[in-house]
């Protein structure tokens, strides 16, 4: 039990140390993240690059991979673009088996110690997540260090010496069990990482030769596939294809390596480092990922049909849905990427309350029932559009994030509750048409024409700060907020003159008090407009 333990307690500091490093990267990417995920194209070897780099900022090819069925749940990649970040995220996943197979847990300690000093009394940022990735790089070693040690007494074991050495004699049998115990294993701790540290420390105090160590390693390959098909479960059709993408690459990899190419790799990696199973095993590692993806790259396309014949759409999934979109809590982990997608998202809404409060101006106009009752669904979406966007910007509020990450967060709250505000207005006003069909109520051609330039006006507000939105424009912002004065002074000029036209009985009352109700929630959509606007410049600035 004691081994256990011990071999329990150095994964636990070996996964700790590769958090806190790949935080820290992700931290010192910041927004590059961002750019790194934009460059992505239809190009393969691009998208394979970025796989790669993703996964070795992030120290995880299962997140990378969920991130990817994330992005083609969001409609941000297609499934080739993802194929090729797939097998990047392979390649990339190679880079911790590398770290942890070299000898420095002698110098872990003090990388450890002086990093924590720099942390501690530091207060330049950059240099703080600088500081966490050798934190995190020296945790990384002394973890390791303590599952050698753990695995020490088992060289005594001649039981357990004998079957590590069975995965290596070749049977068909021996070779399944071994891609077995691998699959299993990174199925349970949901980290390939772990499996290859394990390995690692069993391989560096000479009790799995490459032989037995080879086939496990393709068994921890496909295991890793488990987290992505979990992460499939509830999202799209695409974003399954792109799992069970991940899924096909690794098994053919697998079977391909294990018929073909297993004897020369192992020749291979004895060549390159003789005397050192650990190198040898993390070698064997970087190479069946690189050559995997060399031998499928072309054939991606091949892979992308397969998988739409074997999950085609169904009928049900083409249907038009209205709501959210582009959040997924799987870019959580990416947050400069889930902030673009957050701000998608408040588009999306922007322009559903856009379309709801021109349905709602029609049916009073036009004296349509249907559009406001059009307009009274829209506004149950739009309620729900703005208690999720704000659920997620409190999920992504929790992550790293730089300060004016933050700042943009606090606009985001602000802006959609301000979107949604226009919303209800709109509800309103489809209210009052109902009021007007219902009671027969006509007006006269001085008010609908009042009406309707007053509209006009809010309108080119709402949807110039729609683009000022989407584009950051600052400019647009600001002709915006010096509208909403115009609107303001004209909601005031429209109410006198339209209480004169009361006093002479020029309209019935009914008539006088819906009126009046309109300018003045027209006036509030104007000034939500306006307050959105002095959030894009505030985010702008």
């Amino acid at each position: 039990m004691r081994i256990v333990f011990e071999l329990l307690g150095g994964l636990g500091l070996f996964l700790y140390g590769m958090t806190i490093m790949g935080e820290g990267l992700e931290k010192s990417a910041g927004d590059k993240m961002k750019k790194i995920i934009e460059v992505l194209t239809s190009n393969r070897i691009m998208a394979v690059t970025v796989g790669a780099l993703v996964t070795m900022i992030i120290q995880s090819s299962s997140a990378t991979t969920v991130m990817v069925v994330g992005f083609v749940n969001a409609g941000i990649m297609s499934l080739v673009q993802a194929t090729g970040v797939i097998m990047g995220a392979n390649i990339g996943t190679t880079v911790t088996a590398q770290i942890a197979s070299l000898e420095l847990s002698a110098i872990a300690p003090i990388v450890v110690g002086i990093s924590v000093g720099v942390w501690i009394f530091t207060k330049d940022k950059k240099v703080k997540n600088i500081a966490e990735v050798f934190i995190g790089f020296g945790i990384l070693f002394i973890g390791m260090d303590y599952m050698k040690d753990a695995v020490k007494p088992l060289r005594e074991y001649e039981g357990f010496k004998t079957m590590l050495m069975s995965f290596g004699k070749g049977t068909f049998t021996d070779a399944l069990m071994a891609i077995f115990t691998g699959f299993f294993i990174t199925a349970v701790v949901q980290s390939s990482s772990a499996t290859t540290g394990i390995l690692i420390a069993l391989a560096s105090e000479g009790l799995l030769p490459i032989e037995a160590s080879l086939p496990i390693i393709f068994g921890t390959n496909i295991g890793t596939c488990v987290t992505a098909m979990l992460s499939s479960i509830g999202a799209n059709r695409t974003a399954k294809r792109a799992a069970f993408i991940h899924f096909t690459f690794n098994i053919i990899g697998t079977i391909l390596f294990m018929v073909l190419f297993k004897n020369i790799t192992i020749i291979a990696v004895k060549q390159i480092s003789p005397d050192n199973a650990a190198r040898q095993l993390a070698n064997a590692h970087t190479f069946f990922n690189i050559a995997n993806t060399l031998l499928l790259l072309p054939f991606a396309t091949i892979l992308v049909k397969l998988a739409n014949r074997i999950l085609p759409i169904k009928d049900f999934e083409k249907a038009d849905q209205r709501g959210i979109q582009y959040l997924d809590d799987r870019m959580l982990e990416t947050p400069s990427v889930a902030i673009v997608q957050v701000i998608k998202e408040t588009l999306n809404m922007a322009n559903l309350v856009l379309e709801s409060y021109k349905k709602s101006m029609d049916a009073f106009f036009e004296k349509k029932e249907k559009l406001a009752h059009e307009t009274f669904a829209m506004e149950k979406v739009i309620n729900s559009m703005e208690r999720e966007i704000a659920e997620y910007l409190v999920k992504l509020s929790n992550k790293p994030l730089s300060a004016s990450q933050h700042e943009m967060m606090n606009g985001l709250f602000n802006t959609i509750n301000d979107i949604e505000r226009v919303g209800d207005h709109a509800d309103n006003l489809a209210e009052y048409a109902i009021y007007r069909i219902d009671n027969k109520l006509d007006f006269s051609e001085k008010a609908t024409e009042e009406l309707k330039h007053m509209h006009e006006r809010v309108m080119k507000s709402y949807n110039q700060v729609i683009r000022a939105l989407k584009i950051g424009d600052v400019n647009l912002a600001r002709k915006v907020i010096e509208r909403e004065g115009e609107i303001d002074l004209m909601e005031k000029s429209l109410r006198a003159s339209h209480i004169e036209r009361l006093t002479k009985q020029e309209c019935s009352p009914k008539a006088g008090i819906v009126f009046l109700d309109m300018i003045s929630n027209l006036e509030r959509i104007g000034d939500h407009a306006s307050n959105i606007a002095l959030s894009v410049m505030d985010a702008t600035e």
